[in-house]
């Protein structure tokens, strides 16, 4: 039930690679770990691209978000890469589901972003994204993070492992870098291209806050271009603002613009676009699963939604499993993190899945969260159904919903806790959630409680984490 010691010291986390820049991902970290994905993802012998340039050499298309480590971070990255033989394409500052869609449009061997998505700026990340622009299952991050041992051996508190450089010195078969003109152009005549006409937006006055990310151009673009007003906040990256006070993660900025402009709707995006949350025109917020409650009625309604079922992790509100059943959609749900929903999704063929956080999956668009594409498809949704979002919002009564951390290991936990859940559950009545579930990034215990009355989730979570310490002072 717990996170192991090696869960801990794994190098990958539930999205790529972070830490904060030139402490933790160094210029060197960089380096090697890029070359460590190079041999394992477009191995020598492997097969080419279409995306390259006729050489035979396989093709990565790397993209970073605004912050100041991005530039040197890109900078190794791309050493890494064409030393390793891969031709690069350097997107620049762009969404990382852009990246994802290039990866599969230019038919690359694989693409990375370097970006800490909703971090603050003092943190960046690398993650991957394999042919066809999907998110690496964990085997094959084991895999280049096992060659990247070769290539880091000093690492704290790992093995000492002989160096064995996967690259050879004397080569002259190294990568061409070259930067995108009109690719990121491609993924935004793609969004618009998912829309059900060219004045979708027709009509809405819009509140876009672009977190001083990624997104800072491309989002007011989209909707503009289909159709809406745009009141544009968020939009002045310094390299060192991102996130900061704005974006998914800080909505007061955006409730106090869409009240001062008397706006239809405010969207907040990350500092990554990867997910998006919403703001009616009252000031309320909407998180994923109220977002995901008005896409899937509607994809159901037009016949499109897949087995008329949607895919959640195990953090979904209550109130979108009532609201599910209510109108006949099948709820299956995964672990915690957005790989994880996506997946399912693919092995299955859903089209549609998402998180509380506003990471949304339409595979029907998409094969990544995306942002800027929930935003369009959600206020596509409520301005041809001729509704409010605060209107559209109340299709899912939402739960209030407690979270309590008990520090400790899961794996100390017994069938003690597990009656204690049972406990739990039961005086829910069967009309709330109970989640116990250890963090996969330190030793600590997360409890959640569900229920209509707010003042009954926190007294049985309170009741609950009481029992969970007692469980663990016992080992």
């Amino acid at each position: 039930m717990g996170a192991s010691g090696d869960e801990l010291n794994r190098l990958f986390g539930t999205d790529g690679v972070r830490g904060v820049a030139g402490r933790d991902l160094t210029a060197r970290l960089a380096t090697d770990l890029s070359a460590a994905a190079a041999a394992v993802l477009a191995p020598v012998g492997g097969s080419s691209s279409a995306g390259g340039d006729r050489t035979g050499r396989p093709l990565a298309v790397v993209g970073r978000d605004p912050r100041v480590s991005g530039e040197f971070l890109e900078a190794a990255v791309v050493a890494g890469l064409a030393g390793a033989g891969v031709d690069v394409l350097r997107l620049g500052v762009i969404p990382t589901p852009a990246v994802a869609y290039l990866t599969g449009a230019l038919d690359a061997a694989f693409g990375v972003v370097i970006s800490a998505s909703h971090n603050p700026a003092k943190d960046n990340g690398i993650k991957f994204f394999g042919r066809g622009g999907i998110k690496l299952p964990d085997a094959v991050e084991d895999e280049i993070e096992a060659r990247f041992r070769t290539l880091e051996p000093d690492l704290p508190g790992q093995p000492k492992i002989p160096e064995q450089r996967t690259i050879d010195p004397t080569a002259t078969e190294f990568g061409r870098v070259r930067d995108a003109t009109v690719e990121p152009q491609r993924y935004l005549d793609h969004l618009l291209s998912t829309l059900p006409g060219p004045s979708a937006l027709a009509g809405l006055r819009i509140v876009a806050d672009c977190a001083h990310g990624a997104a800072y151009q491309m989002a007011p673009e989209a909707l503009r271009r289909a159709g809406a007003e745009v009141v544009v906040i968020g939009a002045e990256p310094d390299g060192l603002n991102i996130n900061e006070g704005c974006g998914s993660t800080s909505l007061g900025a955006l409730v106090a613009a869409v009240l001062e402009h008397g706006a239809d709707a405010g969207i907040a995006y990350d500092g990554d676009a990867d997910r998006c949350l919403a703001v009616d025109g009252d000031g309320q917020p909407l998180d994923g699963d109220q977002i995901l409650t008005v896409l899937a009625t509607g994809l159901k309604d037009a016949g499109r939604l897949t087995g008329e079922t949607v895919v959640v992790t195990v953090m979904s509100n209550q109130g979108f499993h009532v609201a599910m059943a209510e109108a006949g959609i099948a709820v299956i749900e995964t672990p915690v993190g957005d790989k994880h929903v996506s997946e399912i999704m693919r092995e299955r063929g859903y089209v549609l899945g998402g998180e509380q956080s506003g990471h949304i999956i339409m595979t029907e668009h998409a094969t990544t969260g995306d942002g800027v594409l929930t935003s369009l498809q959600l206020l596509a949704a409520v301005n041809r159904l001729g509704v409010s979002l605060a209107a559209a919002a109340k299709m899912m009564p939402k739960y209030p919903q407690v979270l309590v951390n008990v520090p400790g290991d899961a794996s100390q936990l017994g069938p003690e806790v597990a009656a204690a859940v049972a406990r739990a559950r039961e005086q829910l009545g069967g009309n709330g959630r109970v989640l116990v579930r250890p963090s996969g990034t330190e030793p600590t215990i997360r409890l959640m409680v569900q229920a209509e009355d707010a003042s009954l989730a926190a007294r049985v979570v309170g009741q609950l984490a009481d029992e969970v310490r007692l469980a663990l002072a016992g080992h």
